[in-house]
Formats: structure tokens, C-alpha cells, sequence
């Protein structure tokens, strides 16, 4: 009967598990340093989105991901505003080598957390009484393999 015990817990302990625990908005700031002025501009704004990922071990399979955006709006060389925003997840991943860990960190809490950053720099905009602005959905695969390529041929340089 103890052995059965055993060999049921080894088996618990080795089991993959993956599972948010938390999300929440990490940091969130708006700049218009044109306003007022800026309201009087009769053409719409040019929009830059810069978008990264994060993670890092908080505890043995406890981690925080993160998602930031920057948004910057001009008119000509005039900034209409400026948003950066860290969406922020805390995951529970646990028995995964690191090679598996990896994309999860990069793709799989980023697709989770993306829409609740959207949502909040939406809401933020909103209220600027300026035009809306919804981020466009992101294929976090893509980027992450994008990064790894950089960051290879950065090692090989």
C-alpha cells in the first residue's frame, strides 16, 4: 500500500501543469505634452507601436510574464501622446525543461495577456477625447522566433 502511495506521488510530481494565477496591469502612463495645442491640428497622427515580451522565475514554477507597449502618436514632429503600458500575468508552469519553458514564457503567456493590454490602452485612449486606437492582434510566434533569430546571429557576430 505505501508503495502505491510512492509511485502515485512520483507520478503527481512529474506531471506538466500550466495555469495563470494572475493578471494585472504592471505600469501605465500617458504623455501629451502638445496639449492643448495639439487638439487644433486638423490631420490625424502617424502611429508607432513598439511591442515586447518578458518573464522571469518568481518561485520554482511560479513566474511573472509580461507584455509592454509603447505608443507614440505625432503630427509631424509634434508628439501627440505617448503610452507605455506592461500588462503583467503570474503563471504557475511546472515541470517543463527550459527548452519547453522558453516559448511558453514567450508565446503562450504573451497570446494571454495581449487582449487585457489592449483592452487598457483602449480604455486609457478613450478618455484622451482623441481618436481610438485598437492594437492589432499580434502572432507572438512569429515574434518570438523573429528574436531568436536576432539573438542568434547576434552570438554568432
Amino acid at each position: 500500500m505505501a508503495e502505491e502511495n510512492k509511485v502515485a506521488e512520483t507520478e503527481a510530481s512529474t506531471e506538466q501543469s500550466f495555469a495563470l494565477q494572475r493578471v494585472y496591469l504592471k505600469d501605465l502612463s500617458l504623455e501629451m505634452p502638445n496639449a492643448p495645442f495639439i487638439f487644433l491640428e486638423p490631420e490625424g497622427p502617424s502611429i508607432e507601436i513598439s511591442l515586447s515580451v518578458g518573464g522571469q522565475r518568481l518561485a520554482e514554477s511560479v513566474f511573472e510574464a509580461t507584455v509592454r507597449a509603447t505608443v507614440t502618436a505625432k503630427i509631424e514632429e509634434k508628439t501627440v501622446y505617448l503610452v507605455e503600458a506592461t500588462q503583467a500575468g503570474i503563471f504557475e508552469i511546472a515541470n517543463y525543461d527550459d527548452e519547453q519553458l522558453d516559448p511558453i514564457l514567450g508565446i503562450v503567456c504573451p497570446s494571454m495577456l495581449f487582449p487585457y493590454l489592449r483592452a487598457n490602452v483602449a480604455d486609457l485612449l478613450n478618455r484622451t477625447s482623441l481618436p481610438p486606437l485598437h492594437l492589432a492582434e499580434v502572432n507572438f510566434q512569429a515574434l518570438y522566433e523573429q528574436n531568436a533569430q536576432a539573438a542568434a546571429s547576434e552570438t554568432k557576430q
